[in-house]
């Protein structure tokens, strides 16, 4: 059993074209009440509508960090950036998109800090106004359960944003997905090295097409095959 730590914490925060977002975003997180220091790198992945700028005043402080992708590589490549610059001994991921509230982080963070896992994920519910679609929910059940079924364990969201983990254990897992697949390739590498993913509830309120979202059907068939992919060959 890992020993109880109390450590710095990297929040990577992946940006493509989120100027409307990405400063209330930031905010939130800087104010957050949480357990462990902070520290927050911006990968901007490209953007085109000034999300860099509209964030200037807050980068150059002694918590934000800002790293810039000449060119649109996708979220999981933006994410492995930011891992490889983390300095933080425990590492996860927030959206720029409000869909999630990051005080929420604390009550994840809590089974990692405690030394009770090295991995823990804020699990979403889905009600009538916080779901994107029944479509949506369905392809996110979906896939759980084909990782739960391939891996002999039981996972309630896979494709959930809020991923903590110590930093080791991110860097062990030789990710390579440049897309959203980063989410199905992240736990299927997880659980293939044996670790135990400890599900905490936060909340969540998908927003619309038409601010925004970028998911698309084919986002979940992907995570399918990256999860059998895995499984079988390791990569």
């Amino acid at each position: 059993m890992p020993q109880a730590r109390a450590e710095l914490l990297t929040v990577v925060v992946p940006v493509h074209n989120e100027a409307k977002t990405v400063r209330t975003a930031l905010e939130r997180l800087l104010k957050a009440d949480l357990p462990t220091p902070l520290e927050v790198i911006v990968v901007d992945d490209g953007s085109t509508d000034g999300s860099p700028e509209v964030v200037s005043e807050l980068v150059g402080s002694d918590a934000v960090r800002l790293i810039r992708h000449p060119r649109n590589r996708g979220k999981g490549a933006a994410v492995r950036t930011g891992i490889e610059q983390a300095e933080g001994d425990i590492i996860t991921v927030f959206d720029a998109d409000l869909e999630y509230r990051p005080e929420d982080y604390r009550s994840v963070l809590e089974p990692v800090l405690s030394g009770e896992t090295n991995v823990a994920y804020g699990t979403r519910s889905f009600g009538g106004h916080t779901s994107f679609s029944f479509w949506y929910v369905l392809g996110n059940r979906f896939v759980s359960f084909w990782a739960s079924f391939l891996y002999n364990t039981w996972l309630s969201d896979v494709e959930t944003c809020i991923k903590i983990a110590t930093a080791d254990i991110w860097r062990s897992l030789d990710l390579r997905e440049n897309g959203f697949g980063f989410d199905a390739e992240t736990t299927a590498k997880v659980l293939r090295r044996g670790e135990r993913i400890f599900e905490v509830p936060v909340s969540y309120r998908a927003r619309r097409r038409q601010d925004g979202k970028q998911l698309r059907w084919t986002d979940g068939v992907a995570a399918v095959w990256i999860l059998l992919r895995v499984r079988l060959f390791g990569r």
